[in-house]
């Protein structure tokens, strides 16, 4: 039956397995193996892609190269063959493809410009150098021009453009003027990138200097200089200020393109007055702060070594006080080709199969082309056992004939990489590179490795075999590296032996031993002692060592830490130092130094020299002290599942005795590199058993302790690994709390090392509603944290976490209550407004029936309105268990309109508004007060003052707030408006005042309570109590409305206390606070003072002018009077200057002189006339009224007692009685008849 063929997928799974476990041959650099094996060419050296060469020098382009037979070379020239052999000024140096032009004869160095490639060639392939384009520098001169002054106003900005000459490569520019002295540059005078000088904004200053542009050339070690600008500025009376506006780039938006591996330099200079100031940002991200920094007065950002991720779009920001603009420059990275793998000489062993891999990556997607000694792919010979796939060649079953150079050449628009990667089939049986049977000494506990460098083609495998055993030593206390190498980790005895490393490939085997001896440590068991002696007596030093007797020893001392000179008076013995005649010279400290040719041990003492009289009580008094050296010698015994003993030696205690040792543990798994407390113990012991947890890779090490200090840690031990256990403990501090409306959190801290007692360390999550008692639902989380989704708006779950590792999980947990997520709460409900009078208004609610989650407290916001007129929104802010409040009313006109709504920690909720009831004469239409804030009385009692505005319009009643008592001392504020009205004629209204108050009881501590404010137009007098003791110095801080806060230092006896330099008509706050701690303060109050003038429109009558107007006319009224009586009595005439309506005629016996007689019996001036309050005079009894005069109207007077309408003389009864008439006339009447 014939066997199925497997599916073609198998093939290619097993070919590309192959592959991925071949491994391609390293050669040594072994001279005589380099020496012996054929190699085809590697290139070693070459010029660079962009060659620039100074063209006073001679032309150097190299090229050199490796290879066995040493490799050949010749050159192309713009892709033809380049014949050096023509050119007498070309050679190519020997062993070399370097080549030399020599211009020494002559000849232009532009000739030979152009592009040029090398050839390494030996039988087995060529070899390619990159294609070197060569350039000659070039550093042209500065053309000559003539440059007028540059004239600019002072303030404006300004640019000096440099437009330096094209070089190769580009100059160096700065700025300096014609007498060579740098221009001072800073933000607002700068250089750019491309070398022009910016002013922001010119100064008269800068007319103090020129300015020359300098363009250093690099080759040619060159400086060309400008012609220098000279500014002339025209200065003004005043430099106005200017927003920002962009000199560079212009516009709002501009684009920048970098390679990736570049650096990116992106600019943005402004002008304004004044200086704007630069910033820079990234949309959608932060500045990568470990490749950005900021050049040139934060002009410039520069990021260095760019990469896709910085591509995006980047703005500056240039502001000053008057405003600021900004600037969008758009970055796209591109690249080069840069490598992923390039392709690696491939040596492989006749039969083997391999690869070569080119990948590359760039922007855009780089192409790659593939070529075989210098010849492109595709024209080369056919070879069966090759076969290309993209960016890889396959090679089957190589053999001798398939040795060759590969070139990879992968390019884009950017630029190009070209890599050469040879093959060559070897076949070479195992060699051995080290000298053979090799001895090797180590301490015993120490760390050693064994080495036994190889080579063979196929790739030979090695192993280690101790004492000629059969078994591989690879595992525990051994390490095989991929070089060959065996690590031993911690020697101990046992393991000296021979050691035997074998390597073998299918052409043969090679071997080679190490011979390791274990020797034990040199260490001074009985250490040289601190002593205090008398100058001129014998002193010994002991110094005994235990070392290995195979070892030779040495025993040497030091003094204060350089050798020591053994002269006539000191004896150096094995195990002592002797010193004869102790002289004050000698005192310093001592160091024993025992050594090996493979370790070494010290000890130190400290030799203090007195004269004869003095007598220490206390030797180490004497001495000087200081921290304990560290231990040393660590070693780990007694090697259990949960335990370990730790022995050490203690260093020198330097004269202060160690009271503690610290041992300190770190594990490579949770925290490598962190060390933390394990165990303290006693100063008297260097040994201790310490108790461990399982599955910890422990390391220890020692602190020790004395009254000066601590020790430095000594060195860390060897590793100790525990096995591994379940969990017997599970994570703490388990919390499960919204992050969103539909959400719960479940948070807990991780376990350390320590408890983790396994690897794989995980956590069981479990949940379900509390109410519904569901099934558990479960997650396995590796983090501390775990979100459960779609969840109802906060409701309780119930919450377990339990550990889990690979050996099991950890005990059954508790049982942890927390929340889904919050949402917005739902309105308060039935929100009543009730007005038991006009003074207060009285608020109920009651909670909402949807909290969501947990109630923070309310929000309330009212507003005064009257008609069209709103007052000042006020807002109060109340405790989640509050739901009754007072608003004192400040007028009874003006209604409330309330909003109030609940909080959660998610926000404020849905809200309700209600309006106060209208009051019962608001259908009577009035002239609106000024609208006042309310002052409002809290639930508790508190009060919360606002901005009061007193009024002088009729008097008003002083009213005084109700207290609600509570248990916390209350404050209340209150406002009292006082005015008197007008008593007389001439009398003054007086201005308004207020006085603002804190009524609080005394508290037991220490406090500033009932502050009394009585304020003026420009000045307030404050008072308060206390209970501090007498001297006390206090601090009166009041804020107007400006936020202008000012401070006045007082004594506690000086109350009352004036406030002077008041502004009529602002608000102000103040506090009271103790000097001495300003903690210790009083409630915050509000006052405002009185404004310069209380009635928009003052009364004529209570002016100074009018009133003394007035009186002068009483007295011309007097005067007037009493004349008239006189007239009277002596029956005289009173020239009339009236006009008549009818003429008198000459009969009229009352015409010969112009005057009529007024006879006491007809005319009784002033009887029955009385002056009224206002000033007027009334008539009650006369015949005739002042409404006589009128035209029709009634005669009337005004406020401040002006006669209202034309006085006229009205006909009367002379046209019937004639001359028997006998008109009384009015005081008042003769005197606007004589004006």
């Amino acid at each position: 039956m014939a066997r199925p063929q497997p599916p073609p997928w198998v093939h290619a799974a097993v070919l590309l397995c192959l592959l991925g476990l071949g491994g391609a041959i390293e050669i040594p650099m072994d001279p005589s193996i380099q020496n012996e094996l054929s190699q085809p060419p590697t290139i070693t050296k070459q010029s660079v892609k962009d060659h620039i060469v100074d063209p006073r020098d001679n032309i150097l382009i190299e090229c050199e190269a490796k290879g066995n037979p040493a490799p050949s070379f010749h050159w192309t020239r713009n892709s033809r063959f380049f014949n050096v052999a023509k050119d007498p000024r070309v050679s190519m140096r020997r062993r070399s493809g370097t080549l030399v032009i020599d211009f020494r004869s002559g000849g232009r160095p532009e000739e030979y410009e152009g592009e040029y490639q090398c050839f390494a060639r030996n039988k087995f392939g060529t070899a390619l150098s990159n294609r070197i384009r060569l350039q000659v520098s070039k550093s042209p001169l500065w053309p000559k021009e003539n440059l007028d002054p540059v004239v600019v106003q002072e303030g404006a900005p300004l640019t000096l453009q440099c437009n330096p000459p094209p070089g190769l490569p580009s100059p160096v520019i700065f700025w300096m003027s014609s007498s060579m002295e740098p221009i001072t540059q800073d933000k607002r005078v700068s250089q750019g990138h491309n070398g022009d000088l910016y002013f922001s904004n010119v100064m008269v200053q800068d007319m103090q200097t020129d300015y020359s542009c300098n363009a250093r050339f690099h080759f040619t070690h060159t400086i060309q200089q400008k012609n220098p600008f000279t500014l002339k500025v025209l200065t003004t009376r005043g430099v106005s200020e200017r927003t920002p506006s962009f000199m560079y780039p212009q516009g709002t938006a501009s684009s920048q393109m970098v390679l990736r591996g570049m650096d990116l330099l992106l600019e943005c200079i402004a002008s304004g007055v004044p200086t704007p100031d630069i910033a820079w940002y990234k949309k959608g991200g932060d500045l990568p702060s470990d490749k950005a920094k900021f050049e040139n007065f934060n002009k410039a950002l520069r990021i260095t070594s760019v990469s896709e991720e910085d591509s995006g779009e980047y703005f500056c920001l240039a502001s000053n006080k008057m405003g600021s603009i900004r600037h969008t420059i758009s970055v796209r990275v591109k690249a080069a080709p840069y490598w992923l793998d390039e392709p690696k000489n491939l040596i492989l062993a006749p039969g083997e199969d391999g690869r070569l891999v080119c990948r590359a990556n760039g922007n855009p997607k780089p192409t790659v082309q593939w070529m075989v000694n210098g010849e492109p792919l595709q024209s080369a010979p056919p070879n069966p056992n090759r076969e290309v796939a993209g960016d890889t060649i396959i090679f089957r079953d190589t053999q001798i004939s398939s040795r060759a150079v590969y070139q990879c050449n992968t390019s884009n628009e950017h630029g190009y990489l070209l890599a050469n990667a040879f093959v060559s089939v070897l076949d070479v049986p195992p060699r051995m590179m080290s000298p053979r049977n090799q001895l090797i000494r180590v301490i015993l506990y120490n760390r050693t490795r064994l080495d036994c460098p190889f080579f063979g083609s196929p790739i030979p495998t090695l192993r280690w075999f101790k004492n000629g055993q059969g078994s591989n030593l690879d595992g525990g206390n051994y390490h095989v590296y991929e070089n060959g190498s065996l690590e031993i980790k911690m020697i101990r005895k046992e393991d000296q032996g021979i050691y035997t490393c074998v390597a073998t490939n299918i052409l043969g085997k090679a071997e080679n031993q190490v011979r390791l001896e274990v020797k034990d440590p040199t260490r001074i068991f009985r250490m040289p002692e601190d002593q205090v002696v008398k100058r001129g007596t014998t002193v010994q030093l002991e110094c005994r060592v235990k070392h290995d007797p195979s070892l030779k020893l040495t025993v040497s001392w030091l003094k204060d830490d350089q050798p020591l000179y053994i002269g006539n008076r000191m004896k150096k013995e094995d195990d002592s130092l002797t010193i004869f005649g102790v002289a004050e010279r000698d005192q310093g400290s001592y160091t024993c130094v025992a050594s090996t040719e493979l370790d070494q041990d010290l000890a130190k003492a400290y030799l203090t020299v007195l004269a004869d009289q003095t007598t220490p009580t206390n030797r180490l008094a004497a001495l000087p002290k200081g921290r304990p050296d560290r231990p040393r010698d660590l070693e780990l015994t007694d090697l259990a599942e949960r335990s370990v003993r730790l022995t050490w030696i203690p260093g020198d205690d330097n004269n202060s005795p160690i009271t503690d040792y610290v041992v300190q543990f770190e594990e490579d798994q949770f925290q490598p590199g962190v060390w933390h407390d394990h165990s303290k113990f006693p100063g008297s012991v260097n040994s201790a058993v310490l108790q461990l947890s399982p599955y910890v890779n422990y390391q220890f090490r020692v602190i020790a302790v004395n009254e000066v200090g601590s020790s430095h840690p000594s060195l860390p031990s060897e590793r100790y690994r525990t096995s591994g256990a379940p969990p017997e403990s599970n994570p703490s501090d388990v919390k499960g709390e919204g992050t969103r409306k539909n959400n719960m959190e479940i948070t807990w801290t991780p376990m350390n090392a320590t408890s983790a007692f396994g690897p794989n360390l995980r956590y069981i999550v479990k949940w379900r509603r509390k109410e519904t008692r569901e099934t558990w639902n479960n997650a396995t989380v590796w983090g501390s944290r775990y979100v459960v989704g779609q969840t109802p708006v906060y409701v309780p779950y119930e919450i377990r976490v339990q550990a889990e590792n690979d050996f099991g999980k950890g005990p059954e947990p508790d049982t942890v209550i927390g929340y889904s997520g919050e949402d917005l709460p739902s309105a308060p409900r039935r929100f009543r407004v009730r007005q038991p009078n006009l003074q207060t208004i009285n608020l109920e609610w009651d909670h909402p029936e949807h909290p969501n989650g947990i109630l923070t407290g309310y929000s309330l916001r009212y507003l005064p309105f009257n008609g069209t007129k709103l007052g000042k929104q006020m807002v109060e802010n109340f405790s989640p268990n509050q739901t009754k409040f007072t608003v004192q009313r400040a007028d009874p006109v003006s209604r409330y309109r309330f909003t109030l709504s609940a909080r959660t920690q998610v926000g404020s909720g849905e809200a309700v508004t209600e309006e106060s009831p209208a009051a019962p004469n608001e259908a009577t239409p009035t002239a609106a007060p000024p609208t006042l804030p309310p002052t409002t009385v809290g639930a508790t009692g508190a009060v919360s003052s606002t901005d009061a505005t007193a009024t002088a319009a009729a008097a008003t009643e002083a009213t005084t707030v109700p207290i609600i008592p509570t248990v916390a001392p209350t404050t209340i504020a209150t406002t009292v408006a006082t005015t008197t009205t007008t008593t007389a004629a001439v009398t003054m209204e007086s201005p308004p005042t207020t006085e603002t108050k804190t009524h609080e009881s005394a508290p037991d501590e220490q406090s500033i309570w009932n502050v009394t404010v009585h304020p003026n137009s420009k000045w307030a007098n404050i008072t308060w109590k206390h209970n501090f003791g007498p001297g006390t110095d206090f601090v009166v801080e009041y804020i107007d409305s400006n936020h202008t806060k000012k401070t006045v230092p007082v004594k506690a006896q000086a109350q009352p206390i004036q406030l002077t330099d008041l502004y009529p008509g602002m608000t102000y706050t103040l506090r009271v606070y103790s000097r001495d701690n300003e903690g210790i303060s009083s409630t915050i109050i509000t006052f405002m003072t009185n404004t310069a003038y209380t009635n928009n429109q003052p009364d004529i009558v209570t002016q100074g002018w009018f009133i003394g107007l007035m009186c002068a006319i009483a007295l011309l009224v007097l005067i007037l009077l009493i004349v008239c009586f006189i007239k009277r009595s002596r029956g005289g005439k009173y020239p009339v200057r009236e006009k008549k309506d009818v003429p008198l005629g000459p009969e009229d016996p009352k015409e010969e002189d112009g005057s009529f007689d007024y006879s006491d019996e007809d005319n009784k001036p002033l009887q029955g006339s009385q002056t009224s309050l206002d000033g007027t005079i009334k008539q009650q009894e006369s015949d005739d009224s002042l409404v006589d005069y009128g035209e029709g109207g009634e005669g009337q007077f005004n406020e401040d007692g002006s006669f209202i309408g034309q006085y006229t003389v009205k006909k009367d009864k002379e046209e019937t009685e004639g001359n028997e008439s006998s008109e009384a006339t009015s005081p008042v009447n003769a005197i606007y008849s004589l004006a």
